[in-house]
């Protein structure tokens, strides 16, 4: 028996545009990685979406753990499959998504850390990148460390720093609400019809029957005069 038949000898018969829903979800998976969210795993139990989907589990796995070596693994196995799914571009700018993870669970592991252990456990090139890396992190507020600059290490502010007992939860849920309720008005205006266009035609179509019935009148009025004249002639 065929993959493509059922028991009975028949066609297993796929959805229609089941090629559109795999593709559509491959940029999916990629655009909510890149926004710092991590796909459903629902998602990749569907049997019309699994086998598609399969070179982009590792991916999220690397993002979802922060392992760099997987992440540059998948890359090597799968880049031809990206390529071709035209999301290997997008899935490149993940590198550094996998990397602030890994920052992240580093910096909830360790009070303190070299930035030698930070290289090795993130699988960087060089002490440079892990200095270089750490410093933009906490900057841009992934961790709560200082950073003993070149030949140190970082530092974690204390142990206590539970982002749930902090406001960036509230924040990004009112981000994501302020998104979703500027997509809702955007979509209204954009069904809603022009304001007063009914009035303006109606206001035309009167306008049209007056002159009609001015232009009937006139008609009447000049008949009549013609009728006038002709009673002077005889």
């Amino acid at each position: 028996m065929s993959a493509g038949e059922e028991e009975d000898g028949k066609p297993v018969s796929l959805p229609p545009a089941a090629g559109f829903l795999q593709t559509a979800y491959k940029f999916l998976i990629v655009v909510e990685l890149l926004m710092g969210d991590i796909p459903e795993r629902t998602l990749f139990r569907s049997e019309i979406l699994r086998p598609a989907l399969a070179p982009y589990i590792s991916i999220v796995q690397a993002v979802r753990t922060g392992n760099l070596s997987l992440f540059q693994q998948t890359l090597q196995t799968h880049g031809a499959q990206f390529q071709s799914d035209r999301t290997y571009s997008l899935i490149l700018r993940l590198r550094f998504n996998v990397i602030k993870t890994g920052i992240r669970m580093i910096s909830l592991a360790y009070s303190r850390i070299s930035l030698k252990d930070i290289t090795q456990k993130l699988n960087l090139e060089s002490e440079e990148d892990a200095e270089y890396i750490v410093a933009k992190a906490i900057r841009d507020g992934v961790v709560g460390a200082t950073s003993g600059g070149r030949g140190g290490g970082a530092g974690g502010r204390g142990r206590g720093g539970d982002v749930y007992a902090s406001d960036e939860p509230q924040a990004q849920l009112q981000q994501r609400v302020d998104f979703c309720l500027q997509i809702h008005n955007e979509s209204v205006k954009a069904m809603r019809y022009p304001l007063n266009t009914h009035k303006a035609e109606l206001d035309s179509a009167v306008a049209a029957r007056e002159r009609e019935r001015e232009l009937a009148q006139e008609i009447e009025e000049g008949g009549a005069d013609m009728d006038e004249e002709d009673d002077d002639w005889v």
